[in-house]
């Protein structure tokens, strides 16, 4: 007969394995309910100036976002339930979109105009019970939660009349960032990397981490009854915040010779320098985002021509510079249009250059849909502090005015490539051009 004490001594043995034996990623589907984890208007009674950041940001909108929506019961869902190869994306979308939902096993979640929990999306309870993650790397919504009156905290000492507290320096880390913002497909590729790049940068050997940037601080006070100190605002601001992006590149320009004989050729260079981004540009979903760099001249009676950039000659170049083709032709599997023959690939003007990665499904097919990626293409990022430079050749034509010709180079960011969007109808905010960076210079042409 095991005495008392030596049961007491088993149950304290046992702790630390029962913690790390809680379910986490696939694994934790439908393990938990919706009446175990507070709603956010519950934190606002106390955390006004929080909850109000967190209502502005991506976070609050991570299954509610229009393209978000679309690209899960348009093309994620019905492609799971015809691939067998994929069918754990209906459920694993939700696991970093839709968190409570995942856990509490409702997929698909209704739709976002019902107005159901599943509408909370990245929230303040879900956040605040994830005390570590399972495994070596933090990826595919791996998060350990364990949900209840205890809340994980940044900060030793915090006392709330409505919840315990205790401090979990994992929520300073970057690593609690890689646990959505890594993501590894069902084919094993890695489709999102955003920790990863930052943890294989000049950022992460500092100690800067995703926090600093995309939570930085400022003094105020955390809830209504807190004492003043230095805060981390909840912005979470990132790709879909215009004053994040702008400026993220910085943009110069210059030509080889300042003066050119009508008949010659013109050669200027642009540099792009990534010294805002701890890691590389674009990042995340990167199969929907494209950056592109458009250079024009104009002469002095205000002609203007459109310049193609010069070729490097790297493999898969041809994925990065502009071109009349079509691509995404796997969207006809969800969309049950067999033969489809894809939409543009680009949408942006011929000959400009892309900085981009293109996924590739298992049939070779440049591919939008994550979860479809086989096969990644030549890796054309801009990675923090890393600086690209462009050529532009440009053999003068015979119309061009004598005198001062003017060269603009203008880098734009688009969160999704243009004809994805009007094809799946996705409200035009999310494909609209926005101007990151540019530079200008100029040559003097003579007779």
């Amino acid at each position: 007969m095991i005495s008392r004490k030596t049961l007491v001594c088993l149950v304290v043995l046992l702790l630390p394995g029962m913690a790390a034996a809680i379910p986490a990623g696939e694994d934790a589907y439908g393990t938990r309910s919706y009446a175990d984890y507070e709603k956010p208007g519950v934190c606002a009674s106390c955390h006004d100036n929080i909850y109000q950041q967190w209502t502005q940001s991506m976070m609050s909108r991570a299954y509610t976002h229009h393209w978000d929506e679309i690209e899960y019961f348009k093309l994620a869902v019905p492609h799971a339930e015809k691939d067998a190869k994929v069918a754990g994306v209906k459920a694993g979308c939700n696991g970093c979109h839709a968190p409570t939902a995942f856990l509490a096993g409702d997929t698909p979640p209704p739709l976002p105009e019902e107005g159901s929990r599943a509408n909370e999306s990245v929230h303040c309870d879900h956040c605040h019970t994830i005390t570590g993650f399972a495994g070596d790397v933090p990826h595919n919504f791996n998060g350990i939660s364990e949900p209840g009156r205890l809340k994980q905290g940044p900060k030793p000492g915090v006392a709330s009349p409505h919840h315990d507290t205790v401090e979990n320096d994992f929520l300073k880390t970057g690593d609690f960032c890689g646990i959505c913002h890594n993501e590894m497909s069902p084919y094993g590729v890695w489709v999102k990397s955003t920790h990863l790049e930052w943890k294989e940068g000049p950022y992460f050997a500092q100690g800067v981490q995703c926090q600093d940037c995309h939570m930085p601080k400022a003094k105020g006070t955390s809830a209504k009854m807190g004492a003043e100190g230095k805060i981390a605002q909840h912005l979470f601001h990132g790709a879909h915040d215009p004053g994040k992006v702008n400026g993220a590149i910085e943009l110069r320009m210059n030509p080889l010779e300042r003066e050119v004989e009508y008949d010659g050729t013109a050669v200027v260079n642009v540099q792009l320098f990534n010294g805002k981004c701890g890691h590389k540009v674009p990042t995340g979903s990167v199969e929907d985002r494209i950056v592109w760099l458009h250079v024009t001249a104009t002469d002095s009676e205000g002609k203007t021509w459109d310049l193609p950039v010069d070729k490097k000659g790297f493999d898969g170049e041809e994925y990065t510079i502009a071109a009349d083709v079509l691509a995404y032709h796997d969207m006809g599997i969800p969309l049950d249009r067999p033969g489809f023959a894809g939409v543009q690939r680009d949408g942006v003007p011929v000959g400009d250059r892309i900085f981009r990665m293109p996924y590739f499904d298992s049939q070779g097919r440049m591919t939008i849909q994550q979860w479809n990626t086989a096969s990644q293409g030549v890796d054309y990022r801009i990675g923090p502090r890393e600086t690209k430079v462009e050529t532009y050749t440009w053999n003068l034509p015979d119309d061009l005015a004598p005198g001062r010709v003017s060269f603009r180079a203008a880098l734009y960011y688009s969160k999704l490539v243009g004809p994805v969007a009007e094809f799946l109808q996705v409200p035009a905010e999310e494909a609209a051009p926005q101007l990151v960076n540019e530079a200008v210079t100029w040559v003097e042409v003579y007779d």
